[in-house]
């Protein structure tokens, strides 16, 4: 099975992070001029200081281009910070680096660090000035607290030793996505994964065979899902309540309001980020929104007719999956992995004849919108590697493994005749006793744990290519992304010129501003608090200079 994302990815702020010497929660976007490439301002420059990288080409191929192996010249290691999952730790002999060490001459010099502590370790080894060479999991925004101390390298200067990247850049639109990480000194400082078409995850999971039984189909509008809720209860008094929600470990209901907020027009949840939402001109706060309002009302209605359960806001996610499974509930935040566990609970408790479907998010007042990154995980450089001999090579290696399509089927499925095969049409299966993500229910190898295969560190985007990320989805899933996928884009706006100073007093805004919204959510959502309060509330955020906030961010917008 996939590893479940922390919420620190779905925080990848596309604008970028505070640019500030302290990591915050919640990053602030930086980013410089338009350039027109995927470089830096000076056209994706050789290297930072003017000078040529002729001495660092130990190990580096001449001929690198795009459809181009990359094998190295001389056997070469490079230092890894390596995130370790318990689903799939690490191991010496996994056929995944075995392959990198006989096919492209590669091996690594792990740093492994355990999952439960890599952000905190992460940011401890940055800070010292001790990270190895590569660093991995890192997404756009989420490192930039550790430029101004030169740690990181502005890996911008370098992408013309990345063709597969460059390349998939171009063909994919995603420069102005790029040129919203670039940060006050006009580059950037992680390489992201990329994806050619949005993988939006989060929805809800519904109890199908009620719904059938009830004569409804899926909810169009969320206010159709709430008149179909209303049925489904009237029509199942066993049930304790409809909707049950999970993922509160930040605040309430993250993955579902994220999910919900852009049909209000907002951001909330998972997707809050630094609060603001460009309304075509400028950028307001998303918390002071008329549309946060209604989609705060929308849950607050749910909890007051009894549709919703009031733990919804609090609970951990063992208990609401409980709920689901004992039958007191028939709605809970979903995703495509998650729904299989829900499905196995269910099945387990006897609870067999219960049909689990993942509705695409419905629409609602500001339209049918989806606000989704087209950016995974991805890697950046500590500063020194400008410093070793096998720089170019490095740069050629990653650019094979992240960005080529090669690399990015290796890094997936493994090794053709090895760990999968290809049937006449083309289409790639496992081999019958490897499975992942339920393609062989019950085969006794996974192609994570035993051969280090579709790995969250070196499969950043599940493979970027649409075809590659919809080769190991189910049926369903495709499904699903097709149709959320036809939503309209978020307009993300411009991204933020700001400097070391602005940034500072903007972080410190940004905190209060971001803690009194969630507790209002809170407070709105139980009716702990009447949204007639709803005016005092905005003049809460008035007083913790949401206008100067707004000041600041609007007067250092980045020019096109």
């Amino acid at each position: 099975m996939s590893e479940t994302r922390t919420p620190l990815s779905r925080r990848s702020v596309l604008r970028g992070a505070l640019f500030t010497a302290a990591a915050v929660p919640f990053g602030i976007g930086l980013a410089a001029c338009d350039t027109g490439d995927v470089g830096g301002e000076g056209g994706g420059g050789d290297d930072a200081g003017g000078s040529d990288l002729s001495d660092k080409m130990v190990g580096a191929m001449e001929d690198y281009d795009v459809g181009t192996t990359f094998v190295a010249t001389e056997a070469l290691a490079f230092n890894v910070l390596y995130r370790d999952h318990p689903n799939y730790p690490l191991k010496d002999d996994w056929s995944f680096l075995t392959h990198i060490s006989e096919d492209n001459n590669v091996s690594f010099d792990f740093t492994s660090v355990p999952l439960s502590d890599f952000e905190d370790r992460r940011s401890l080894l940055i800070a010292a000035g001790d990270a190895p060479t590569v660093i991995t999991q890192a997404y756009a925004g989420t490192l930039d607290q550790f430029v101004p101390s030169g740690a990181l390298l502005p890996v911008s200067k370098y992408i013309d030793h990345l063709p597969n990247y460059r390349a998939k850049v171009e063909a994919w639109g995603l420069q102005a996505d790029l040129d919203r990480t670039r940060q006050i000194d006009g580059e950037y400082y992680v390489l992201p994964g990329l994806l050619e078409s949005a993988k939006p995850g989060y929805s809800f999971a519904i109890r199908d065979d009620l719904w059938q039984a009830a004569g409804l189909t899926d909810p169009a509008t969320f206010e159709e899902f709430r008149e179909q809720m209303r049925e489904v209860k009237a029509k199942n008094p066993d049930l304790e309540y409809v909707l049950s929600d999970r993922w509160n470990s930040g605040g309430p209901m993250e993955a579902t309001l994220s999910a919900c907020a852009p049909n209000f027009g907002v951001r909330a949840g998972w997707g809050f980020g630094d609060g603001t939402v460009w309304n075509g001109s400028a950028y307001e706060f998303t918390g002071a929104m008329d549309g946060y309002r209604q989609l705060v009302a929308f849950f607050a209605s749910l909890v007051e007719e009894g549709l919703m359960d009031p733990e919804s806001i609090t609970q951990d996610d063992d208990a609401a999956i409980q709920k689901l499974t004992n039958g007191r509930t028939a709605v809970i935040g979903s995703n495509d992995q998650e729904i299989l566990t829900y499905r196995t609970n269910l099945a387990d408790a006897g609870n067999a004849d219960a049909v689990l479907r993942q509705i695409v998010v419905p629409a609602g007042p500001a339209g049918d919108i989806i606000d989704t990154s087209r950016f995974e995980s991805g890697v950046a450089l500590s500063s020194s590697a400008l410093e070793q001999d096998n720089f170019v090579a490095l740069l050629q290696f990653i650019d094979w493994l992240y960005y080529s399509d090669q690399g990015l089927e290796f890094a997936k499925w493994g090794v053709e005749g090895e760990t999968f095969t290809r049937t006449a049409d083309g289409k790639r299966e496992l081999m019958p006793d490897i499975d992942i993500n339920g393609l062989n229910p019950g085969a006794p190898k996974m192609l994570n744990a035993d051969f280090g295969y579709h790995n969250g560190v070196f499969m950043p985007a599940h493979g970027s290519t649409q075809d590659l990320v919809s080769s190991m989805l189910r049926e369903e899933v495709v499904d699903f992304l097709a149709k959320m996928n036809e939503k309209e884009q978020l307009d993300l706006g411009p991204g933020f010129l700001l400097n070391e100073l602005d940034a500072e007093q903007v972080a410190l805004k940004q905190t209060a501003l971001k803690d009194a919204s969630y507790q209002a959510t809170a407070a709105f959502i139980l009716g702990q608090r009447s949204l007639d309060d709803w005016d005092a509330y905005v003049g809460e955020l008035e007083a913790a200079d949401m206008p100067g906030y707004l000041e600041i961010i609007n007067g250092s917008l980045r020019e096109s």
